[in-house]
Parts: structure tokens; C-alpha cells; sequence
């Protein structure tokens, strides 16, 4: 037995998961403080006169650049997987994120579009390295039916979300310009925030990693000739079992592909109405005070940070007891209360003549969002390590991915609908799609459990 799976016998002894999940947790969490800091800010600059992108132009390139983001990781995957190793496929997309933000803080050192364009594209090609290689070491952490393993991905994405959750207010304070805004406010500050909260979570990375993961995802798994059985496993060919289940992940991402077409209408259209269309203001000690519209992207993250320790607890409990809800029907979840979101904003735009939506109504679709987005995506991401065959397990997290990018992509066309449209259909349109797929799914659930083959 190798030192790898002897840590991971000691580990499966105890209740508690895995020590390196923490600290990936904290990796992770500067990592998505440098992403969604950027994120909050990224529409509105475009459309700032620092650009002078038009709204519409300003949705669609951020919906490329999403879709991009989300497409890298198949290619960084595949990397990962058969030259580079894991681990270093960390580092090097970790560097080039913080190039990333600097470039983009560059702007007036280099023409304005020119930083901005290439600053994107150092983010892009670097979370390709970053994003599928830190979630496939995650699920090395635990053995295939480790029922932790759902939590563990939950604390994770937790973990997303901490960073998400502080990266708008740290970010916008120093960087969303408005009309009203000192001297001193600039968008570079809030892009140079945001970089340098990526040289944390490198630094981190960098002195932890031997501590708490040995040699978990240090050499690829391919080239791996100190483990003779992960060597032959690397040349044998695909059994039937694992060919469903690869078919099983293509139909998740599928359906994933829907969800996040309307989920990441966050950073594009409902931005844009909650500048426009959400009253934003609030009177605390006789003084009337207003929430920046980048604030707001830190809605999703702190609901995430409040709901994911409990839907942790919640799936091993259910699991405890054998009543844990099937993947499939996870995902019918996650659908479904995504739509009743978009519903929930629709009913409270619906009776607004005249004045602007209560920001109470916004909230609240983000914290069905929220809850439908814990349903779906970290158990999305565990089920990935699940189903795929070792040999590829990056690289399938990656065509995850690809069903964000697609997604994404999808989104940007959705919202440039906003203006042909009355708001209530536009928020209409997304709530009845959604609830429509999650009756899909919980249709085909049994089919679609049965080629997981005991899968959980």
C-alpha cells in the first residue's frame, strides 16, 4: 500500500474530512476573491467612458469572457492530467490570474482596450490551469463512495464563496467609479485589489501544499512510474460501465448548461437592472445611504456561506439514514429553485408602476438562487470525480466546465434581450424554462441513475 492510500485510510477512520480540504478551502477562497472581485467591477468598467462600450457591447464581451473562462479547463484539464501534474498546473494558472488583474489595472500605461483585452485573456488562459486541477485534487482526497465526499465538496465551494462574498466590497470600494465618487476611486485600485489577493492564495499554496497533501496530484497520471498499478490503469481500455458513465456526465453537464445560462445573468443583465431598476437606497441613523451596484454581487457568496455548511450536514444525514435524494434529483432541485427565483423578482416587478423594485425582491431571488446553486454545482463538481475513469478525471471536471462555458455564452445572447422586451418577460422567460428542465430530469431520473452504476 502507497503512502497515499495509507493517508487516505487514516482519513476515512474519522468523522472529520480530510486536513488538505482546508486547505484547498483557503486556496480556493483567494482565488474566487480575485475572480469575483474583478467580475463585480468588469461590466461596469466596460461600460464606464474609461472603455465606452454601450451597455449591450459590454454584456456580450462579458459573456465571452465567461464562456471562455469556463472552456480553458478542458485544454488545462487534459494537461494536467498527462504532462504537467496537478499541483503545478496550480501555480502556473495562479500566476498568470494575477498578471491577469494587473494588466488589467494597467489601463493608461497601455491604451485602455488593449489592457483590458489582454488582462482577460491572462485570466482566461490561466483559470484553464487553476480551476479543473483544484477540484480534481479535492476529490483525491477521498475514495470513490466516501459519503463525505458530497460535504467536502460543499465546504469547498463554501470556500468559493468566503472570497466571492468579500472581493465586491473590497474591490468596489476601491474601484467602482460613480458620479458621486473620490478623487481617489479608481478602477486600477479595485483590479490591483484584486490581483493581489491572487499572490495570497499563491503564497499560501505554495508553503502548505507539501504539509497537507504529500504527493496527492504532484506528477501526472499518466507518467506516474512509481505506481505500477496507476500505470497500467492508465492504458487500459474504457469497460462498458465506464462508458455510461461517461454518458451520465454528459447528460448532468447538459442540463448544467441551462442552469448557468440563467444563473450568471448575476454579472450581465441583473446587474444592469439593479443600476437601473432596483432601489438601491436606504436610510440608517437619519442618513440616507446607497448600495453600490457591485456590492450586490456579494449577495449570492454570503448566502452560499450561510446555506453550504448546512446542505454539508444535510446530505450526510440524509445518507445516514438511506434517504439522501439521488443526483438526478438534486439537480431537478437545483433547477427548479432557480426558477422560482426568477418568479419571485417577476412577481415583485409586476406590481412596480412607475417606481423602482424593492431591493427585498432582488434578495430574495438570490437566496433561492443560492440554494438551487448548492444543489447543482458542488454536487456537480463531486460527481465528476465519481464517474469519471482515473486516467481522465481532470479533464472530464474540465467538460464540466464546458457546460459553463456554453452556458455562459448563452446567457450573454439571453441578456441582450433585455431591452426588446417588458422586464416581467424578460424575468418570465428564465423561471419557466428552468421549472420546465427540472421536470425533465426528474422524468429520466431513474434512467439517468442507472447509468451511474451505483454512483452516488
Amino acid at each position: 500500500m502507497n503512502d497515499n492510500a495509507v493517508l487516505r485510510n487514516e482519513q476515512l477512520m474519522k468523522k472529520s474530512h480530510p486536513k488538505g480540504l482546508y486547505m484547498l478551502f483557503m486556496v480556493e477562497m483567494w482565488e474566487r476573491f480575485n475572480f469575483y472581485g474583478m467580475r463585480g467591477l468588469l461590466t461596469l468598467f466596460m461600460a464606464s467612458a474609461v472603455i465606452g462600450f454601450s451597455d449591450q457591447h459590454a454584456m456580450k464581451i462579458y459573456s465571452w469572457f465567461l464562456a471562455l473562462v469556463y472552456l480553458t479547463p478542458v485544454a488545462g484539464g487534459w494537461l494536467a492530467d498527462n504532462y504537467i501534474g496537478k499541483r503545478h498546473s496550480i501555480t502556473i494558472g495562479a500566476i498568470l490570474m494575477a498578471i491577469g488583474q494587473f494588466t488589467l489595472a494597467a489601463y493608461g500605461l497601455l491604451p485602455a482596450k488593449v489592457a483590458l483585452f489582454a488582462g482577460l485573456a491572462f485570466i482566461i488562459i490561466g483559470n484553464g490551469f487553476f480551476k479543473p486541477t483544484i477540484s480534481s485534487i479535492v476529490g483525491d482526497l477521498y475514495e470513490p463512495n466516501d459519503p463525505r465526499r458530497d460535504g467536502g465538496f460543499t465546504i469547498f465551494y463554501m470556500g468559493i464563496n468566503v472570497g466571492a462574498f468579500i472581493a465586491p466590497f473590497v474591490t468596489g470600494f476601491f474601484g467602482e467609479q460613480t458620479a458621486t465618487s473620490p478623487a481617489w476611486v479608481q478602477w486600477r485600485w479595485g483590479f490591483m485589489s484584486a490581483g493581489i489577493g491572487m499572490l495570497i492564495g499563491l503564497i499560501w499554496y505554495l508553503t502548505q501544499q507539501k504539509k497537507y497533501l504529500g504527493d496527492i496530484g504532484l506528477h501526472p497520471v499518466s507518467k506516474k512510474s512509481t505506481d505500477v498499478k496507476i500505470a497500467q490503469e492508465a492504458k487500459r481500455p474504457l469497460t462498458t460501465e465506464e462508458k455510461q458513465r461517461i454518458l451520465a456526465i454528459f447528460v448532468f453537464t447538459f442540463f448544467a448548461v441551462f442552469f448557468f445560462c440563467f444563473f450568471e445573468q448575476a454579472g450581465s443583465s441583473l446587474t444592469i437592472i439593479a443600476r437601473d431598476n432596483i432601489n438601491r437606497m436606504f436610510t440608517i441613523f437619519g442618513k440616507t445611504l446607497e448600495v453600490r451596484v457591485s456590492w450586490l454581487q456579494a449577495a449570492n457568496p454570503i448566502f452560499v456561506v450561510l446555506l453550504a455548511p448546512l446542505f454539508s450536514k444535510l446530505w450526510v444525514s440524509l445518507s445516514e439514514r438511506k434517504k439522501e435524494p439521488s443526483t438526478p434529483v438534486k439537480f431537478a432541485w437545483g433547477l427548479f429553485l432557480l426558477g422560482v427565483g426568477y418568479l419571485i423578482i417577476a412577481w415583485g416587478a409586476y406590481y412596480v408602476t412607475g417606481g423602482k423594485i424593492s431591493i427585498m425582491w432582488l434578495l430574495s431571488m438570490y437566496f433561492l438562487h443560492t440554494a438551487g446553486e448548492l444543489c447543482l454545482s458542488p454536487v456537480g463538481l463531486s460527481l465528476m470525480t465519481k464517474l469519471s475513469p482515473a486516467k481522465y478525471v481532470s479533464m472530464f471536471i474540465g467538460v464540466w466546465f464546458l457546460g459553463t462555458t456554453i452556458g455562459n455564452k448563452l446567457s450573454g445572447n439571453f441578456a441582450e434581450l433585455i431591452d426588446k422586451m417588458s422586464l416581467v418577460s424578460f424575468l418570465l422567460m428564465p423561471a419557466v424554462c428552468t421549472i420546465a428542465f427540472a421536470g425533465i430530469v426528474l422524468l429520466f431520473a431513474k434512467k439517468i441513475k442507472y447509468w451511474m452504476h451505483g454512483i452516488q
